[in-house]
């Protein structure tokens, strides 16, 4: 049986109840058959759980999904340690030193800057660390994670682009790419080519995140606003269905719209 840490608010408390999971001593059996791979779609997982909590506005469970997620980097640098390869230390120094370098304008004599020019330091720093490695070149956009949600990918991509100038002066322009973008969409659905139309599709939703980039917008973060949006009219339709003594399924679709422009109504009350 393993000793349990007394201070359970301090970070060494996880990091040792991490090394106790993963000792082949005595540990735990599902801890000790994973792998940085195996673990990875977890690690997906509790950040977007951090952001459910975010926007459900929720500091309780925001709390409580911040120590999940820390629990995933003590867990990756508890597995990489084993290798020899890096500690939670090396983790936490890594960090540290590349804010304090990435912010001259904070911790050194930079001069202030707008939060546009902040960021624009924040990449000139980091390609002046990348070529300080003697990392071999690479295209502008190589090092954007292909495994990013499609939405927020498409806004790097973007923005790796308008770098170069490779960019619409303006919003305005954007929005006549996205009638154009839908009339090609139009032509395929018509055309029943499944093919074409899924590629398509997949242009109307890059130039909508475009368009949004141009607006300031985050695209992820106002489909999320939307679902949860269309989340909370249809239980309002639940409930009113329920006081009716009906289920929704046995309704006309003429019916489902009143229900729905009912919620629509109730929430703008509230």
């Amino acid at each position: 049986m393993k000793d349990t840490p007394e201070n359970l608010r301090s970070i060494d408390a996880l990091l040792t109840i991490m090394s106790n999971l993963r000792d082949p001593d005595g540990g735990c059996p599902w801890d000790l058959e994973q792998n940085f791979r195996t673990i990875a779609p977890y690690t997906l997982e509790e950040a977007y759980e951090v952001a459910d909590a975010i926007e459900r506005g929720n500091l309780d469970d925001l709390r409580e999904e911040l120590g999940d997620l820390l629990l995933q980097v003590a867990f990756h640098a508890q597995m990489a340690e084993e290798q020899g390869a890096f500690t939670f230390d090396d983790v936490v120094e890594g960090i540290s030193a590349k804010m304090i370098r990435r912010h001259p304008h904070v911790f050194s004599d930079g001069p202030a800057q707008t939060p546009d020019g902040v960021a624009a330091t924040w990449d000139d720093i980091k390609q002046a660390e990348k070529e300080a490695k003697g990392a071999p070149p690479s295209g502008l956009l190589d090092d954007v994670p292909v495994v990013l949600p499609s939405l927020t990918q498409a806004v790097k991509l973007q923005k790796r682009a308008a770098k170069v100038g490779f960019d619409w002066p303006s919003a305005a322009p954007v929005l006549d790419k996205i009638e154009e973008e839908i009339g090609e969409l139009r032509v395929e659905v018509a055309a029943k080519d499944a093919d074409k139309t899924e590629e398509e599709f997949g242009d109307l939703l890059f130039v909508l995140a475009n368009y949004a980039r141009h607006l300031r917008v985050d695209p992820d973060a106002a489909l999320r606003r939307a679902n949860q949006k269309f989340r909370t009219r249809f239980a309002s339709m639940e409930e009113t269905a329920e006081t009716r003594a009906v289920g929704l399924a046995d309704l006309t679709l003429e019916q489902l719209e009143e229900l729905w422009a009912l919620a629509k109504t109730k929430e703008k009350k509230t």
